[in-house]
């Protein structure tokens, strides 16, 4: 879905896109930079649960409080990064994050365990001070735009502010009212990218240096940048390559890296659903919704230290036999938990056939049926997840009976019957074969070796590619390019929010190569595509572009 009318025009009459950040009596950039009136918003992307709740954390402090339930989110091409370029905002959802900001503002402005906010005002003053606001303002505004305040908008906030103040009889509440409007803004709520055109190439398009912090920051950190990237911004240093480069070191060197990888993990694996997810309590009696939790920290914990804290090959998630449990998940897979710690590292022997991130309880309960397992389901989401090969809907009129009839025969046997139909077997042939070699493990991911009574058969064909049970497979997806390809591309997509396209090709091929040439170590990935021109390339919207001047005019 395309962002709603509604949110095109409260984003043309916002002040907050009127002008670039560097425009109106803002701190000015020591490079040359467009008129103010030809910069052009070249993407929308709004801000995702985590994204929020870190930047609110990292500004104002973790003990900051909020309690709020989110907009859902959207996935396009398997990631929500994609989703947030599209996403627009409800009536409910703006009243929600309206609601947010008053409550943030207040927890910020009221003195508890000895902060103060506005340092340079006594507490319970009435007296409106306009350089403490304008301090202020200047100091958190930049932080949640992501860019220094025009001087429209901070001249807006110092008159709410000083209202406030009068009407209260409280300057604390007359900057209550000034900061909630900077937390329910577009420039906080979304990330507005921004170009300007490029002294150094006549006629094309660079992204300014704001939008290139954020960029780089988001995909480091997951979060807003910090002081001291918005001051390489600022100085012009991040249009530079040395100015770049020791931007990216730094982010780099922060074990905050690893948040920024876990978060893509989280987005391109789809470990998210476990909140939702259904299982028929007769059938599974061990399934509760502390083993759907302890089934989704197992995968994360177990992505994080393989790929971030050892740093190992990418590759290696799919034969790994090592992982985390507690004692929940200790029961599902049936087997001793002795450890004294709330999770213990484990190892599963090789008579387990557990092997890759696929085999845990958590892959496999959320791509399987309330009642029974589902080959198709997982094979489907092994295609998608892992080689970014989507499935295609199957046809309306198709007759699933024989699938679902759990009480007949075997998996394999049911969906060789189904596909008899013509219809069917294009996909089938494709998506079945990694699931069936996972049919050992049940709905919930509990070990097996019969159903109805029959011995489970896990050998698979997948187009003349022969393995069997889930170390078979994991061998293959090891073996096979297009898992490795399909992680740059979706770094480079969960980063810039777009599929890479025809004009890309070459330049994610470089990356790719240079992800093997690197021991196809994750973290490594990151910076190097950090440290790329084409990871800050502009591509114009649909139709002409809106210069900053066009966007205003088109909200009067």
């Amino acid at each position: 879905m395309k962002p709603t009318r509604l949110l095109v025009l409260w984003l043309a009459l916002s002040p907050l896109l009127s002008v670039p950040a560097f425009a109106q009596g803002a701190a000015t950039p020591n490079v040359p930079v467009a008129d103010a009136a030809t910069a052009v918003v070249v993407a929308v992307r709004r801000l995702s649960e985590p994204q929020y709740r870190q930047s609110i954390a990292d500004i104002f402090g973790s003990d900051i409080n909020i309690d709020a339930r989110f907009e859902p989110e959207l996935r396009e091409n398997g990631l929500r990064a994609l989703g947030s370029a599209t996403l627009s905002l409800t009536s409910a959802g703006f009243e929600q994050y309206f609601n947010l900001s008053q409550e943030i503002a207040r927890q910020v402005l009221v003195p508890t365990n000895g902060r103060l906010a506005t340092p340079c005002a006594a507490a319970g003053t009435a007296v409106f001070d306009a350089d403490c606001a304008q301090q202020f303002l200047a100091h958190y505004g930049e932080l949640l735009f992501r860019r220094p305040l025009t001087a429209e908008e901070m001249q807006s906030r110092l008159v709410m502010a000083e209202s406030g103040t009068q009407r209260a009889g409280s300057f604390q509440t007359g900057m209550q009212m000034a900061l909630s409007s900077l937390l329910s803004a577009p420039d906080f709520l979304f990330r507005l990218e921004r170009a300007e055109p490029d002294p150094a190439q006549n006629g094309e398009w660079r992204l300014d240096a704001y939008s290139r912090a954020s960029r780089l920051s988001f995909l480091l950190w997951n979060s807003t940048p910090d002081a001291e990237l918005l001051a390489a911004a600022n100085s012009g240093a991040l249009l530079t390559a040395a100015g770049l480069q020791a931007q990216v070191d730094r982010l780099g060197a922060s074990p905050r890296l690893g948040n920024g990888i876990e978060a893509f993990l989280v987005d391109m694996m789809q470990i998210d659903g476990f909140d939702s997810m259904i299982k028929d309590a007769t059938i599974y009696p061990k399934f509760n919704q502390l083993v759907a939790d302890s089934a989704e920290q197992q995968m994360i914990r177990t992505l994080v230290d393989h790929l971030v804290v050892q740093a190992r090959d990418y590759r290696e998630i799919f034969t790994t036999r090592d992982t985390f449990l507690n004692r929940s998940l200790a029961a599902v897979y049936q087997v001793p938990f002795v450890s004294d710690e709330e999770w213990a590292p484990y190892t599963f022997p090789e008579s387990a056939q557990r092997a890759g991130i696929f085999s845990q309880v958590g892959f496999l309960s959320l791509y399987a049926h309330p009642g029974s397992s589902s080959p198709t389901v997982r094979g489907v989401k092994l295609h998608e997840i892992f080689l970014c090969e989507h499935t295609p809907e199957p046809p309306a009129d198709v007759d699933f009976s024989s699938v679902v009839d759990s009480d007949a025969g075997t998996s394999r046997d049911r969906l060789l019957d189904h596909m008899n139909n013509p219809g069917c077997i294009v996909c089938h042939q494709r998506s079945d074969p990694p699931g069936l070699a996972l049919e050992h493990f049940d709905g919930l991911g509990q070990p097996r070796r019969y159903e109805n009574g029959q011995l489970i058969d896990v050998s698979a064909d997948l187009f003349g590619a022969k393995f069997v049970g889930a170390p078979g497979l994991g061998e293959f997806l090891y073996n096979d390019p297009r898992t490795s390809s399909c992680l740059v591309r979706n770094v480079y997509a969960y980063g810039v929010a777009r599929m890479p396209g025809a004009a890309e090709r070459s330049y994610i091929n470089a990356q790719i190569e240079q992800f093997a040439g690197n021991g196809y170590r994750v973290p490594e990935l990151f910076r190097q595509m950090a440290l790329t021109p084409d990871f800050f390339s502009v591509v114009m919207p649909e139709g002409a572009p809106l210069t900053a001047t066009e966007l205003a005019d088109a909200g009067q």
